[in-house]
């Protein structure tokens, strides 16, 4: 049978809430309304760059979860598989962000408990799902919301994995959601599935308790556990307003480590799903052309502009994203695409 998806996502899709500009969510009037959460904002970046992508989740269904099924689609990620939930208790998970001015940082509040995505059921998703997916993707955010979703994560990266689906996974360790021990303990147990692991130096460090050079803590996670690529995103913060932006690829199969110059003074109108759309940008070149380096380049490429666009989710297609690689590659800062 044919793969329908290049890439299927699962998690949990909410309402973020954005008081405008440098304004303070204690002061301000307005909030400006936006669809994110992980999963969704890698499924779009991915859609963007020309991969077939959809999402698994759980919405309420009402006119709130109306408007995010509007924006999945708008950011070509297929709704084929978002269930809805008509229950009495039927809710979307919301955060509210404020963005930061030095020294004063961003910040973020989150009223997500019991939401329409934390009870999903096993037995809603459809079976004929794990038969079309070349790649499935979660994140260790949906992993830490519940004992319970942690269990239905699982079972799907178990069921995609038999059906020969490569399994992606970011562990984007939130202190929020879940303590280091607890994380570590569901990480271990789902890295013999993994094949394709995105964490950072600190959370390899601090959480998972690696020690040594970065190059052997990367290549660790491939001979330990048989991952096949393992990717490291490298920032800078100089104030909430600039960044630098880089990252480290390791690939089993070449026993080889690809890096290129970062990305500076990034002028950073909204970080939030930067991490995300360099995770979009690695595996459209490694679903796409199976290159390394490539792959490296248009998840550098795909992260540093995300973080120039307002809201949670890119807006940068394959020719945006190839021709700002192109600029960094040759230098070549002109003031104006015309």
């Amino acid at each position: 049978m044919p793969q329908e998806f290049d890439l299927l996502t699962f998690g949990e899709i909410m309402l973020r809430l954005s008081v405008p500009g440098a304004e303070r969510m204690a002061r301000g009037d307005l909030f400006e309304k936006h669809a994110g959460g992980s999963e969704l904002n890698v499924a779009s970046g991915a859609s963007l760059l020309g991969l077939k992508t959809g999402i698994i989740s759980r919405l309420p269904a009402n006119d709130i979860g109306m408007f995010i099924k509007n924006r999945t689609r708008f950011v070509g990620v297929s709704d084929d598989y978002l269930l809805y939930d008509n229950s009495p208790d039927a809710r979307l998970g919301i955060y509210y962000y404020e963005s930061g001015a030095a020294p004063r940082k961003p910040s973020v509040i989150y009223d997500r408990k019991g939401s329409s995505f934390t009870r999903i059921c096993r037995d809603e998703i459809n079976p004929e799902v794990f038969n079309k997916v070349r790649c499935f993707h979660t994140s260790g955010i949906t992993l830490a919301l519940s004992p319970h979703l942690r269990d239905v994560a699982i079972d799907l990266i178990k069921r995609f994995k038999e059906a020969g689906s490569l399994i992606s996974f970011d562990v984007n360790y939130r202190a929020t959601l879940w303590s280091e021990e607890e994380a570590r303990e569901a990480v271990l147990a789902i890295l013999p599935y993994v094949d394709i692991l995105f964490i950072s130096e600190e959370t390899s460090r601090r959480m998972m308790q690696r020690t040594g050079e970065l190059a052997d803590i990367m290549r660790s996670y491939c001979e330990e556990y048989q991952v096949k690529v393992v990717a490291t995103t490298q920032r800078e913060v100089n104030s909430p307003r600039s960044h630098n932006f880089g990252s480290v690829l390791y690939s089993a199969e070449t026993d080889q480590f690809y890096s290129e110059p970062a990305y500076y003074n990034i002028d950073v109108v909204d970080r939030i799903g930067s991490g995300d759309a360099f995770v979009s940008g690695v595996l459209f070149g490694l679903l796409n052309n199976n290159d390394p380096a490539l792959a490296q380049q248009f998840g550098n490429a795909a992260a540093a502009v995300k973080n120039t666009i307002p809201g949670d989710l890119p807006s940068s297609d394959f020719n945006e994203i190839s021709r700002i690689i192109k600029s960094h590659i040759e230098g070549d800062f002109t003031e104006m695409n015309r």
